[in-house]
């Protein structure tokens, strides 16, 4: 038997809290093991799924409606905080607000970057990581495979995912349009920062797998290129070297042009005008804008990808109106699912009540016929008593809502006695 308790969702998110809020809040992958045996053990709580990203931390649990006090005072001191510090960046909802809540999460349409599909694989794992403690029951079984198949209808039924809305994302998506695989694509990366780092992710998400990288400093090139089995460069080797790149990406903090446009004349010449796609991400420009004569050479600047990612984000939050309608119709699916498991409970109850009469008359019969009394008188017996224990209670409410006199009533009656 599924019982039916009140879901919640209590948490933070970017939304509510600054940064400096979240790390604290935040739990290490090693500490949710512990605080999910926590939730169960001391507070008694059935369900139990701890989501935690740089974005977000949040609890998802089921129980009586005091536990959620409770469950706030245990997350304050978990962390060793204190309560007014939390109290005014916290949200907390219930039943189909959390539902609805969830759902939107898993399909990207609370994150930071509209339609982003890496937090359905953390909702996934903190899933994953709930059933591996014990603290997922039937009522969130049914919760969580309903919030993945509607952040997969999301993701199929959509455009929610489809556009680039990020320069470094642009940028690789750019590419891809005019290359099509990037396999064998060459790629020169100039710098080491935080962009040209979310450019080489995303390259190598795409299938890129030959990269250099160019830096004034050797050792930040060097770090980079580690995690991208990138090859390593430093900026007085690129006037030799830029003739073996497709594609050339630069994003540095340099006051100066980097690239220029004899550099890239020279090296069309090597190639024998074999095309290049430069994307300049820098603010002051890496790239001199005079390449943009070169008839062999494609250059895209920041201005260029931002216009691109308006135009995108304009499309995702379209998409994601059309998202909302399918969040809330698998909501209310699942709240009409949970709300027929409390009325299958009355069903069971009541048919239970009924086989326990009928175990009870059935061994008084047979008592009575191994006394040796008339097996009709005690049929007969038997039948009556069955048939009036049966229907006293509804007879009852019959009478009850006839005399009730409402439209309503009679016809339920009509229902109940099947006429």
């Amino acid at each position: 038997m599924i019982q039916v308790n009140t879901i919640f969702a209590l948490g933070i998110n970017h939304k509510t809290a600054p940064v400096a809020l979240r790390e604290k809040l935040a739990f290490a992958p090693e500490q949710v093991p512990d605080a999910l045996h926590q939730l169960a053990s001391k507070l008694e709580i059935s369900d139990a799924v701890i989501l935690s990203t740089c974005n977000r931390t949040e609890l998802y649990f089921s129980g009586a409606a005091e536990q959620a006090e409770q469950v706030l005072h245990w997350l304050a001191g978990f962390h060793q905080l204190q309560l007014t510090e939390l109290q005014q960046h916290l949200y907390l909802y219930q039943q189909q607000d959390a539902v609805n809540h969830l759902m939107r999460v898993a399909a990207g349409l609370d994150s930071l970057v509209l339609g982003e599909p890496q937090i359905l694989g953390q909702v996934k794992q903190a899933y994953n990581q709930s059933r591996q403690a014990g603290t997922i029951n039937p009522q969130f079984e049914r919760l969580f495979q309903k919030t993945f198949a509607v952040a997969k209808a999301v993701r199929t039924e959509t455009e929610i995912g489809a556009n680039a809305v990020s320069v470094a994302f642009a940028a690789v998506s750019l590419a891809k349009q005019i290359f099509g695989k990037l396999e064998k694509v060459r790629v020169l990366l100039i710098g080491a920062g935080e962009t040209i780092e979310l450019v080489a992710r995303h390259l190598t998400e795409q299938g890129a797998t030959s990269l250099s990288v160019a830096n004034r400093t050797y050792e930040r090139a060097e770090a980079l290129a580690r995690q991208f089995n990138a090859q390593v460069l430093t900026l007085s080797q690129v006037p030799a070297r830029l003739h073996e790149a497709d594609i050339v990406i630069s994003s540095t903090a340099s006051t100066l042009p980097i690239v220029g446009k004899g550099m890239v004349e020279q090296a069309l010449k090597q190639r024998k005008h074999k095309p290049m796609f430069l994307v300049d991400l820098a603010v002051p420009r890496d790239i001199e804008e005079q390449v943009t004569e070169l008839e062999d050479a494609y250059l895209y600047t920041v201005d260029d990808l931002q216009t691109i990612v308006a135009e995108n984000l304009n499309n995702r939050q379209q998409a994601a109106e059309q998202a909302g309608v399918l969040v809330q119709s698998g909501s209310a699916e699942f709240m009409q699912w949970l709300q027929l498991q409390d009325k299958a409970d009355w069903l069971r109850d009541y048919r239970q009540r009924c086989e326990e009469v009928k175990t009870e008359l059935l061994s008084r019969a047979q008592k009575q016929l191994a006394a040796g009394q008339e097996p009709e008188k005690v049929m007969a017996e038997l039948a009556n008593k069955l048939s009036n224990r049966l229907m006293h209670s509804p007879t009852r409410t019959i009478r009850h809502l006839l005399q009730s006199e409402q439209p309503e009533s009679t016809e339920l009656v009509k229902l109940l006695i099947d006429l």
